[in-house]
């Protein structure tokens, strides 16, 4: 069933990106776009039902910062995540990062929790506390791969997972003494209020195919980033953005906006944690192996380093390895004599270990880089590090009418 479901989602990828052609696929494209169309209606309808307070948002007292994109997948929220959460913390607030730890399993128990008096928190009010900040107390299989990774990379951040983002607030709160909440993923969690909307655009396909779900990738129409507060181009690499920039404007005027680039830093072995500059890549025979939204991205990040990227296996959005799956792409690397494995940072947390490693496997360590607005980059963590309660108040105001 599990590869059933892949398959389809495979197929359904194809679909909206135009790679599947025929009869089928033609069909196909007519009922989605007659669902894009539903699909709209009940986007903005939700909006609606939030701005008029027929559904009110919880406040939990506490400054709450959403990081999100209109589109679905592939704009690097995850490494911009990490940043800001970084940035605050190395300025002395104590962040926690709120996620729904999308294709994460259900725990078999919550996790048994004390308060500081010794009382056990009861399991209806239990998040999943993937790190405290100090101490990793779950794995990738149940975190979910982006979380795991935030956590691993983050000490003194604290990471919850949990599709009710309300509970799990009050949790980082309550018990993990949280002074400021990071919202993963959080442009269309409205059950939250958050004061700051940082949305994010791939500079370099900004509105994907250009209709919404699920005929296209976009979650929400483009007007609707006249919510956001910060609008980061991610993926700037190099190419003008003043077109892009210009229809911005259309639908947002007074957003701040940055420019950034997600640039290679270093490989690192999946199993041992060695590291090797990247020049370690060149002319080196490569097989490369994801389980990402845009795999052409990361392979192509290969071959600008000077890899010869000559095997190449891809697998639906958080697929997770099997240990089979693993040695037969490992066996294919060494019949074809190649030098390494490489996968991305996100993958390489789903890797089993096959029984022997004939082939280095190595993933490819991405950071964002700000290239245009750091000052507004620094203003923001400033501004979050030394909050004005009076201005906040303004923007909360401001942010509830955008809405």
């Amino acid at each position: 069933m599990k590869e059933l479901l892949e398959e389809l989602e495979r197929w359904g990828a194809d679909v909206i990106f135009g790679r599947a052609k025929g009869f089928r696929a033609t069909i196909t494209r007519f009922l989605m776009r007659t669902l894009s169309n539903l699909f709209r209606i009940l986007v903005q309808a939700r909006l609606w039902y939030f701005r008029s307070g027929w559904k009110p948002q919880h406040h939990l007292g506490m400054q709450v910062v959403a990081i999100g994109n209109i589109t679905v997948g592939g704009t690097g929220k995850t490494p911009v995540v990490e940043l800001l959460a970084r940035s605050l913390r190395d300025r002395g607030r104590n962040v926690a990062i709120l996620s729904r730890g999308y294709k994460s399993k259900k725990l078999d128990k919550p996790q048994p929790w004390r308060d500081a008096q010794g009382n056990l928190i009861p399991d209806e009010h239990m998040p999943k506390v993937v790190s405290t900040g100090s101490t990793l107390l779950l794995d990738s299989k149940f975190a979910g791969d982006e979380p795991f990774m935030l956590a691993r990379n983050l000490e003194r951040v604290s990471v919850v997972v949990d599709k009710n983002r309300v509970k799990s607030g009050r949790f980082a709160i309550e018990q993990l003494d949280a002074d400021l909440l990071l919202l993963d993923d959080g442009m269309q969690y409205l059950n939250l209020a958050h004061g700051i909307d940082i949305v994010l655009v791939d500079a370099g396909s900004p509105f994907g195919t250009e209709a919404l779900l699920p005929r296209g990738t976009l979650r929400e129409p483009p007007k609707n980033l006249r919510r956001a507060s910060y609008i980061l181009l991610t993926k700037c690499n190099g190419h003008s953005t003043d077109a892009l920039i210009t229809r911005i404007r259309r639908y947002n005027r007074t957003a701040e906006i940055i420019e950034s680039a997600h640039v290679p830093v270093y490989l690192e072995d999946v199993f041992t944690r060695d590291r090797q500059a990247l020049d370690f890549l060149k002319d080196k025979w490569v097989g490369a192996i994801s389980a990402i939204a845009v795999p052409e991205a990361f392979e192509g990040s290969l071959e600008k380093l000077g890899a010869r990227v000559e095997i190449r296996r891809r697998f639906s959005d958080h697929h997770r390895f099997s240990r089979k799956e693993v040695e037969t792409f490992m066996q294919r690397c060494v019949e074809r004599d190649m030098d390494l494995i490489i996968t991305t940072e996100k993958d390489a947390v789903r890797f089993p270990q096959p029984a022997s490693i004939d082939v280095p496997v190595y993933f490819l360590r991405i950071e964002v880089e700000i290239l245009k607005g750091m000052d507004i980059w620094q203003d923001l963590i400033r501004r979050l590090c030394h909050p004005q309660p009076a201005l906040e108040s303004v923007l909360r105001n401001r942010h509830a009418y955008r809405l």
